[in-house]
């Protein structure tokens, strides 16, 4: 072979040897993310998923990549945002958000695994046969929005010990939490010998209207349940709170640090973890039908200093002493 014909062979195969290569590596798993909320309120928790993920040898990018899908907080875009995802044959589908997000996943599709994060019983939900064998293709994590309603209560009263009338807003388009969480509150009401008013929202004009009914019911407090249309807009309900000077408990830190008074709930980022974990399990073949659901027992307190002394509050000490992060 001369010597000019060789160099042709050898560069020849110098430029082919990537893309063959390339061509024999398998294409990495993806993942589809569907958050109910907007990318901002998960930058907390989304690195608890991906921290998940990491402990079982993932790393996106590397050896996983995403499809991540935002509700904004919109319970009528979950089917069209599923499908999408289904349509994509992801290998696995993590709804966050809550039952009606988890509901509209296992409609979407029976053969794509699917996790989730929601409170209240998948079981009764008819999410999964039993905690311990979910026995189909989803499984997930629950938390206790639900139970901490009596101590959401508890704590608030601390905080005010003047409020004989409190009122608890829900979103009827979410009975799976509205319902047990009014249940919830009237025993735990009724106890203590506090009138409880039940008000509704799931637009915004309807949330408006709830805070401007509050002096007419003369509340002087509120608890505002977890829901995925309020979670999306704890800016917005913290002004409303602020506007018209209603000490209001709600359950996850993101109201506090736009300027809530008070949460107390379940770690969200402890359950993403575990659910990242699961979804990394999955990924190495583990089916979900034999990962029991797992329960986030993780609970945190967080209190706004600068709040509680515009609506002319003490923190009790033995408050501000259980609390997770006191912001100022």
């Amino acid at each position: 072979m001369r010597r000019r014909d060789f160099i042709k062979v050898i560069g020849g195969a110098v430029i082919a040897w990537p893309f063959a290569a390339s061509a024999q590596q398998p294409a990495m798993p993806v993942i589809g993310f569907l958050g109910t909320e907007s990318l901002d309120l998960n930058a907390v928790r989304l690195p608890a998923f991906l921290q998940g993920l990491r402990e079982t040898g993932f790393f996106e990018g590397r050896n996983v990549a995403f499809e991540y899908r935002w509700a904004e907080g919109r319970y009528d875009r979950f089917p069209a945002l599923l499908a999408d995802l289904v349509s994509r044959k992801v290998a696995v589908i993590a709804v966050l958000g809550g039952p009606p997000t988890a509901v509209a996943a296992k409609a979407a599709t029976a053969t794509i695994p699917i996790l989730f994060v929601i409170a209240g019983d998948p079981v009764a939900l008819g999410l999964v046969a039993s905690l311990s064998r979910p026995g189909s293709n989803i499984t997930g994590v629950t938390s206790l929005a639900v139970e901490l309603g009596a101590k959401q209560l508890e704590v608030l009263t601390e905080l005010v010990p003047t409020a004989t009338v409190v009122a608890l807003l829900v979103n009827p388009a979410n009975p799976a939490i509205a319902d047990p969480l009014v249940r919830e509150l009237q025993a735990a009401a009724g106890i203590r010998g506090i009138e409880l008013h039940i008000l509704h929202a799931g637009t915004e004009s309807e949330l408006d209207a709830v805070f401007e009914t509050l002096p007419r019911l003369r509340a002087g407090a509120l608890v505002i349940g977890s829901d995925v249309f309020f979670n999306s807009r704890p800016q917005q309900l913290a002004a409303l709170a602020a506007r018209y000077a209603v000490p209001t408990m709600y359950p996850f830190r993101e109201y506090v640090a736009a300027g809530g008074l008070v949460s107390y709930g379940e770690s969200l980022t402890d359950a993403y973890r575990i659910l990242g974990g699961y979804a990394g399990r999955i990924l190495k073949g583990d089916k979900p039908a034999d990962l029991p659901v797992q329960q986030s027992t993780k609970i945190e307190l967080f209190i706004n200093l600068k709040t509680a002394k515009a609506l002319g509050l003490t923190v009790p000490i033995s408050l501000l002493g259980r609390a997770d992060e006191v912001i100022e």
